[in-house]
């Protein structure tokens, strides 16, 4: 196998156009890089230049290796710096925009750490749920929570946690009203709903399926309004399990038919290409992937 150190000094020689240029940009003697180019040639045996006394040509083949060679020299700068840039403490401002449960459940803790770990980039935070135009609003991240795939678009999107909805009840409920044993037995109690238009749930365990509309009693589209309505005692209600997982540890509210499911949602990390490949956007990125656990729910 040729030295690729000799493909480099060839590659040198050819666009500084002697070898006295690329000793002096690679800081060697002439003498070594037009030696390692004469052993190139050797082993590869094919003349890739033809000298004159001021100057020397590629031949056909010399045009081939350099284009190679070249390429490698390409591909090396890149390694190199994209090491460099990850050593690089990022900085700058970073605009994430988020809607309020992912702000309050996800990002309030974790958001901290990052600006603890990384004292020169600037973090702000705008929450909000209605949607946000990432390029014409001038953000870097958005954190969307979904049910269903995103729409095709140009933005760059990275998911970074799938978690399950999972029903709870107050145990002071369930000792008035029993405790459903059955997704069937739904029907027959009170429940705590996200939007009068589908008053219902669609349950899953393993491959079972199973859709149940219980007696509608309260509806809200805000998480935490829906857990404190069960934690009062109104009803059943589903709710990521993140969500519900301090209020489960307290005992404020206990799971309902754990073994199912009431659907799944997934969080996704966007971003625009260009502000995407800035080395602070991309750190917060990455911070986010790897930090996005929530507490009592596994992947």
């Amino acid at each position: 196998m040729a030295n690729l150190n000799d493909f480099v000094l060839f590659a040198q020689a050819v666009e500084q156009g002697s070898f006295a240029a690329a000793a002096r940009r690679l800081g060697v003697p002439k003498s070594t890089v037009s030696k390692r180019v004469a052993e190139l040639e050797a082993r590869l045996g094919a003349r890739l230049l033809n000298r004159t006394s001021r100057s020397f040509m590629l031949t056909d083949a010399g045009r081939e290796v350099f284009e190679h060679a070249r390429a490698a020299m390409i591909e090396v700068e890149a390694a190199e710096s994209a090491v460099l840039a990850r050593r690089a403490e990022p900085s700058g401002t970073v605009r994430i925009t988020a809607s309020v449960p992912a702000a309050q459940f996800q990002l309030a803790a974790q958001l901290p750490r990052l600006a603890a770990a990384l004292p020169k980039l600037q973090i702000q935070l705008h929450v909000t749920d209605r949607f946000v135009d990432l390029i014409q609003e001038g953000f870097d991240i958005a954190l969307r929570s979904h049910f269903s795939p995103l729409p095709d678009s140009d933005l760059m999107a990275r998911p970074v946690h799938r978690e399950a909805f999972g029903l709870v009840a107050a145990p002071a409920y369930l000792a008035a009203n029993g405790t459903p044993a059955t997704p069937g037995d739904l029907a027959g109690h009170d429940g705590l709903l996200a939007q009068p238009r589908a008053p219902g749930w669609k349950l899953s365990a393993g491959h079972q399926t199973a859709e149940v509309t219980p007696r509608p009693r309260f509806f809200a589209d805000e998480s935490v309004a829906l857990l404190e309505a069960a934690k009062a005692g109104l009803g059943i209600t589903a709710l990521p399990r993140s969500i519900s997982a301090a209020a489960v540890a307290a005992g404020l509210v206990v799971p309902v038919l754990p073994e199912w499911q009431a659907g799944e949602v997934t969080t996704t990390v966007l971003t625009t290409h260009r502000r995407g490949q800035l080395p602070a956007v991309r750190a917060v990125v990455d911070f986010l992937a790897g930090s996005l656990r929530p507490a009592g729910a596994g992947e």
